[in-house]
C-alpha cells in the first residue's frame, strides 16, 4: 500500500500538511496535535506512541463532569485500545473541534435575524460557523453530539492502518484481522500497536472509515453501583492523591500574585484608596488601577488580599442593583408587560378569558454556582504577545476578549486549557481573563489572579431572578383542560449571547434584557398534554447582570410546572402520579420512568403526612431527548429541611458509561438539594447579601440522603444526565414537603434564604 498525503493520518514527520474537520463540510486545517519523539499523530483526536501508549485529545473542560473519561473511551473501544495505556490531554483551540450541534441551538444569538437557517446540528451553517469561529464550548451537554462521531471516526481509520501494518507482515486481508487490548490480532497472530505504529503512519486508511458494527455501549444492569469497571474514571487517581492539577496550581518562573476589588453592580467607577497604607504590607510590590476595580500584586495572594483590605478603596455609586427594585420591575412586568407568546395549543384565548379554577404565583430568586474553585487564571504578557493559564468552557472567546483588551491580534494570544474546579456554567464568562491579562501587562511579570468568594459573588453572574403565574380552569374531576404559564424575568440568554458572541461588557448587555427571549424560556412549555395551554415571557430590565447556572431555564421550568401539577391533583383530591400519567399518553417513556421510580420508592401515593413527593421532567438537546422521574422523602426538622432519600429512573438513550451516568444523576441531586435549600442571595446598595460559601445553606456531608439510580435501557442516541438531577430535585422536594404537611411553598429557594 502506498503513503498518500490525502490520508486522514498524518506522521509525526508530516508536521506542515492538511488535516480534514471530520463529517463536517469541506474545511482544512493544520494539524492541531503536536506527535513527540517517538509518537504518531492520527487526525485530530489521538497519538499513539511507539512505547503503546495511545493519548487522546479531549477538546471540552474537565469540570467533574467526566468528558477526559467519556471521550477517550469512545476511542479505546473504537480502536480497541487497553485501557491501562490510555492518557488524555487537553485539545488545543481549533475549528476542528467545533461544537456544531451547540453553535445551533445558540443559532439566534450569532445569526439573529436568520436563525431558522442554522438550527439543524447537522447543517451547513452551524457546521461552519463552528469550524471558523473555533467554537470550541462546553455547555448544554452537547459533547458526546458534537465529538463521539468524529473521535470514533479516527478511531476506526488508526485501526485500519494498524490492521494493514499487521496484515502486509502476515500476508492476510487486513479485513480478517481485528484489535483487542492494545494488540492486532489474527487467528493465533498478535502484533502489539507500540510494533506496528510506525509501519502504520504510513498507510492510507480507507475511505469512509468503517466503525465497528454497535456504537460504545454499557447496560445498566451489568453495573450496578460497587460493580468492578470497565472503563474506570482516568482523572480519579490524581484527584485523589493531590497531584491533578488545576488553575490554582500553575507556577511559573518569577510569577507574582493578585487579589482584586470589583465596583458593586450598578454603574460605579473607582474613586479614592489609600495606597500610602497598602505599601506596609510586607510583600506588597503595586496596586494596579481600572474605572471599575482596583487589584493589588504582591510575592503571595494573602499578601495582596491584606494588601487591597488596607487600601480600602471606595467606588462612585450609580444605579445601584438593589433585590427591593427587582422585586418590583419583576412584579410590573408580571402584572401589566408586554408578552411574548412562546407556546401555544388549542384556543387558549377563550378558554382562558374565563375565570380560573386555579392560580399560583412563584418567585425565583437569584442562584449563585457555588463552585468549589473561584476564578482563577494565570496571565504572562511580554514581547507583544499574551499567554494565559485558565480553566474555561469557552476558550475562543476568552482568547478573542483578551486579545481586544491588549490590543493584540487574536494569533498572538495562547491559552493552555486547565480543569476546573467545579463550574456550572460560570466558566461559560471570562472577565477574570481579561483582568489577569491587563495586570501582568502592567508589572511585566506573570500574574496568577484569584478572585476571593466575595469577588466571586459580587462579580459573579447568577441565575436570573423571575416571577411566574400559573393559571389553570379544570373539568368537574378536576382534569386540566387549559394551563396559563406567565413568566417576568429578563431575557437572560440574549443578554449572555451579547457577552459571548458580540464581546460586549456587562453593563452593555445589560441592554438584551427587554427583549423577547425564547431560549431563555427553555423548559417552561409543560411536558403533559391538555387541551388549551399557552405560555408567555414577559422581557423584563431589573437592572442586575445575569448568566447562566447548570440547568438554566429547564430547572426554573420544572419547579414551576411540577409544583403546580401537584397542587391541581392536591385540589382535586388526585393521586399525584396517576394525575400526571393521565396527561402522559403521547411520552411512554416518560410514564415508564414515573411508574419505575414509584415501584422502586415504594410510593405511597404522596398522602398527607406521608413525606413523598414526585416529580418528572424531559428535556431537549440537539434532537436527544433525556427523561427523568424523581420521588424524595423529604420533612422539616430542626435544622430547617431534611432530605432523608431521592429515587431517580432516568431514561439517557444508550448509556456510555454508566458509573459516570450515575455519578452525574446523583451530583445533579445534590445540586438540586442546594438550590432546594439556598445558593441564593439577595442585593443591597450593589452587593450581595450572601458572600460566604458557607452562607449559602448548601448541602453538607451529613445531609446527603440515601440516593438510588436506576436507568432504564435504550438504544437512542445519547443524552448528557448532568442537568436532569439539577433540575428535578427541587420541585420533588417541594411537594414532598407539601405531602409532610408543610404549607406548600412556591419559591426558591424554599427556605426563603435569599
Amino acid at each position: 500500500m502506498r503513503f498518500t498525503r490525502r490520508g486522514v493520518l498524518i506522521g509525526a514527520g508530516v508536521t506542515g500538511g492538511l488535516i480534514a474537520a471530520w463529517a463536517l463540510s469541506p474545511r482544512s486545517f493544520a494539524p492541531p496535535l503536536d506527535a513527540g519523539p517517538g509518537e504518531y499523530a492520527f487526525d485530530a483526536w489521538l497519538k499513539i506512541g511507539k512505547d503503546g501508549v495511545v493519548s487522546v485529545a479531549v477538546p471540552d473542560l474537565e469540570m467533574g463532569q467526566g468528558i477526559t473519561t467519556l471521550i477517550p473511551q469512545i476511542v479505546a473501544y473504537e480502536l480497541g485500545a487497553d485501557w491501562r495505556q490510555v492518557a488524555v490531554e487537553p485539545a488545543p483551540i481549533s475549528g476542528v473541534y467545533g461544537n456544531a450541534p451547540l453553535a445551533a441551538h445558540w443559532a439566534p444569538l450569532w445569526i439573529p435575524l436568520t436563525p431558522g437557517l442554522a438550527s439543524s446540528p447537522d447543517g451547513v451553517m452551524a457546521r461552519r460557523f463552528a469550524e471558523g469561529e473555533a467554537f470550541m464550548v462546553s455547555a448544554e451537554g452537547t459533547s458526546l453530539a458534537a465529538h463521539e462521531g468524529a473521535a470514533r471516526t479516527a478511531a476506526a481509520s488508526a485501526r485500519a492502518v494498524l490492521a494493514m501494518a499487521a496484515a502486509d507482515r502476515w500476508n492476510v486481508a487486513w479485513e480478517e484481522c481485528d484489535a483487542q487490548d492494545g494488540f492486532i490480532v489474527h487467528t493465533d497472530k498478535r502484533l502489539s500497536f507500540a510494533e506496528l505504529v510506525e509501519e502504520a503512519s504510513r498507510y492510507s486508511p480507507p475511505s469512509p472509515a468503517v466503525a465497528r458494527a454497535e456504537p460504545p455501549q454499557e447496560r445498566a444492569a451489568e453495573f450496578p453501583a460497587g460493580a468492578p469497571l470497565r472503563y474506570p474514571r482516568l482523572d480519579l487517581p490524581s484527584k485523589v492523591d493531590g497531584s491533578y492539577s488545576f488553575a490554582a496550581d500553575v507556577r511559573l518562573s518569577d510569577m507574582v500574585f493578585a487579589a482584586i476589588r470589583h465596583a458593586p453592580i450598578g454603574d460605579c467607577t473607582l474613586g479614592s484608596f489609600d495606597a500610602q497604607k497598602a505599601r506596609g504590607v510586607p510583600g506588597f510590590l503595586r496596586l494596579v488601577e481600572n474605572p471599575r476595580w482596583l487589584a493589588a500584586v504582591a510575592s503571595d495572594w494573602w499578601a495582596a488580599e491584606r494588601a487591597l483590605k488596607i487600601a480600602a478603596p471606595k467606588f462612585r455609586p450609580a444605579a445601584l442593583a438593589d433585590s427591593a427594585k427587582i422585586e418590583e420591575r419583576l412584579e410590573a412586568g408580571l402584572r401589566r408587560g408586554k408578552a411574548d407568546r412562546i407556546a401555544e395549543e388549542g384556543d387558549p384565548d377563550e378558554w382562558l378569558s374565563e375565570k380560573f379554577e386555579h392560580v399560583a404565583r412563584f418567585t425565583i430568586a437569584p442562584a449563585l454556582h457555588g463552585g468549589i474553585e473561584t476564578a482563577t487564571v494565570t496571565a504572562r504578557v511580554e514581547i507583544g504577545k499574551a499567554e494565559l493559564w485558565l480553566a474555561s468552557q469557552a476558550p475562543q472567546a476568552a482568547r478573542a476578549a483578551v486579545a481586544d483588551a491588549l490590543g493584540l491580534n487574536l494569533s498572538d494570544v495562547v491559552v493552555y486549557p486547565m480543569a476546573a474546579g467545579g463550574s456550572f456554567d460560570a466558566r461559560l464568562e471570562h472577565a477574570h481573563a481579561v483582568e489577569a491579562a491587563l495586570i501582568a501587562r502592567e508589572v511585566g511579570k506573570p500574574v496568577q489572579l484569584i478572585w476571593s468568594r466575595w469577588q466571586e459573588h459580587l462579580a459573579g453572574l447568577p441565575r436570573t431572578p423571575a416571577k411566574a403565574v400559573l393559571a389553570a380552569r379544570t373539568a368537574p374531576d378536576g382534569s386540566l383542560v387549559a394551563l396559563k404559564v406567565r413568566v417576568a424575568m429578563p431575557a437572560t440568554v440574549r443578554e449572555f449571547g451579547a457577552r459571548l458572541f458580540d464581546g460586549e461588557a456587562v453593563r452593555d448587555a445589560l441592554d438584551r434584557q427587554g427583549k423577547g427571549d425564547a431560549l431563555a424560556m427553555q423548559g417552561m412549555v409543560p411536558i403533559y398534554r391538555m387541551p388549551h395551554l399557552v405560555v408567555e415571557h414577559v422581557p423584563t430590565e431589573i437592572g442586575l447582570p445575569t448568566g447562566r447556572l447548570r440547568g438554566n431555564g429547564n430547572g426554573i421550568g420544572a419547579f414551576l410546572i411540577e409544583c403546580f401539577i401537584d397542587e391541581l391533583a392536591a385540589r382535586s383530591g388526585r393521586e399525584p402520579l396517576s394525575y400526571r400519567m393521565a396527561m402522559l399518553g403521547h411520552d411512554i417513556k416518560l410514564a415508564t420512568c414515573l411508574q419505575r421510580a414509584a415501584s422502586l420508592a415504594e410510593w405511597s401515593g404522596g398522602r398527607g403526612g406521608a413525606g413523598q413527593g414526585l416529580a418528572c421532567f424531559k428535556m431537549d438537546m440537539a434532537g436527544r431527548e433525556g427523561r427523568i422521574a424523581l420521588i424524595a422523602s423529604a420533612r422539616f426538622d430542626e435544622r430547617g429541611i431534611r432530605v432523608d432519600k431521592l429515587t431517580a429512573v432516568a431514561d439517557i438513550g444508550r448509556v456510555v458509561n454508566v458509573d459516570i451516568a450515575r455519578q452525574q444523576i446523583e451530583g445533579g441531586l445534590l445540586f438540586g438539594m442546594g438550590l432546594a435549600s439556598g445558593s441564593a442571595t439577595s442585593y443591597a446598595k450593589g452587593l450581595p447579601a450572601r458572600g460566604r460559601l458557607g452562607q449559602l445553606g448548601l448541602p453538607l456531608l451529613a445531609d446527603c440522603p440515601e440516593i438510588e439510580v436506576e436507568f432504564i435501557d435504550s438504544d437512542a442516541e445519547p443524552f448528557d444526565p448532568g442537568e436532569l438531577g439539577a433540575v428535578i430535585a427541587p420541585p420533588a422536594i417541594a411537594n414532598a414537603l407539601a405531602s409532610a404537611g408543610s404549607e406548600r411553598l412556591l419559591a426558591l429557594p424554599l427556605t426563603g434564604a435569599a
